[in-house]
């Protein structure tokens, strides 16, 4: 968390709350104009990033900050059979009790916690309307073929069942073991039209977190936790950091 100077201590002690309030509205999120050659870069003027951990070495991610709360908002849709890639702590963290059985989705043969191995865009080994929910988070950027994985999940699904995914909007490309999958990003709008070609429309909701600060932070590996609550939770839909999804299978008829 970032600290306060003295000045900022002073003016909490001194201004009342609903000026300090009225005050915060109007600049603080430092709209007014800086001019040509008035940008103090500090720390930030550097070519390379602080981190290339996406956070992991300095807290929470602030990607996966917005995923939790985009999945805490969504529990009640974790439930019954949940099927999640890599490994299940989300299906345990935002299930918990709702869950009647977890199965962990892999790529490649070598993930001991895996009880499907498979590419989502050939899973036709994967039985159809078997999960409740599924949790793709941050992974369908790695899918070249996104069309045939939106079909495999919509298939899987159980009537009634629910995709809750993020993707990546503004983001750093992963130089990792994933590297040579990362083929997308995306937005708002091809996020939901591409959910739209299987899913009904009107069963599909996308959102978005992120801001230029928020955006500009995780861009140089910084975690949540160096950044305000109010930071975080300002909205610019300008600047998409994460993309959520949510798109329900139509029940039976």
């Amino acid at each position: 968390m970032l600290h306060s100077t003295p000045l900022q201590g002073l003016a909490r002690r001194t201004i009342p709350s609903p000026i300090r309030d009225l005050l915060r509205q109007n600049f603080g999120r430092g709209d007014a104009p800086i001019p040509v050659g008035g940008v103090r870069f500090g720390a930030l003027r550097r070519l390379t990033p602080i981190s290339r951990e996406y956070g992991f070495d300095r807290g929470l991610p602030i990607d996966r900050y917005y995923i939790e709360r985009f999945l805490a908002r969504s529990a009640p849709d974790i439930r019954g059979r949940v099927l999640e890639v890599g490994d299940n702590q989300y299906t345990t963290t935002f299930g918990r009790d709702r869950v009647t059985a977890s199965d962990i989705l892999h790529v490649t043969h070598g993930n001991p916690k895996a009880t499907i191995v498979g590419d989502l865009a050939t899973a036709n080994h994967v039985p159809t309307a078997t999960f409740d929910c599924i949790i793709l988070t941050q992974t369908l950027q790695l899918i070249y073929d996104l069309r045939a994985a939106i079909t495999t999940v919509h298939r899987i699904l159980k009537p009634n069942g629910v995709l809750l995914a993020t993707v990546p909007g503004i983001s750093p490309i992963a130089q990792d073991e994933w590297a040579q999958y990362w083929c997308w990003s995306f937005t708002q709008q091809s996020s939901r039209r591409l959910c739209e070609e299987v899913f009904p429309p009107n069963a599909v909701t996308t959102g978005a977190y992120g801001n230029v600060f928020a955006a500009l932070a995780f861009l140089h590996g910084l975690a949540a936790n160096e950044l305000r609550r109010e930071e975080l939770a300002y909205r610019d839909p300008s600047y998409d950091l994460l993309i959520t999804i949510r798109a329900v299978k139509p029940g039976l008829s």
